[in-house]
């Protein structure tokens, strides 16, 4: 997953020269891993994201600007509404504790992550 974008002037970046039409891929989820951002990426912690969290373009995962994901308002409404019928609905009990990731196009985790779900 990412994007592609045309070099429209010579670029001289971390002592690389990319020269002008050159095609250059761009990978949101490479950027969301950045330790410089993001001490200990691969925890879960939401609160990373307050207060002051993390600089302006250092998480886009729809990406930024007149190309960025035409689904994005409603992919995080349809999440909110996911979100809120599960932890409503049931009570959430994790079956592995230390459960490992993989990653390939994304974070998957390395045994599924099986939940046991029990209505309240």
């Amino acid at each position: 997953m990412g994007t592609f974008r045309e070099a429209l002037i010579d670029i001289n970046f971390a002592g690389i020269t990319i020269p002008r039409g050159w095609k250059m891929h761009w990978s949101p989820f490479t950027t969301n891993k950045n330790h410089k951002y993001f001490p200990d990426p691969e925890a879960f912690d939401p609160t990373r994201y307050e207060g002051d969290g993390p600089t302006s373009c250092t998480f886009l995962p729809f990406s930024a600007g007149p190309r960025m994901c035409p689904g994005k308002d409603y992919s995080m409404f349809l999440i909110l509404v996911y979100v809120y019928n599960v932890v409503t609905r049931f009570k959430l009990q994790k079956l592995i504790q230390d459960e490992k990731m993989r990653y390939r196009v994304g974070p998957v985790p390395a045994n599924g992550l099986p939940m046991r779900l029990q209505t309240h």
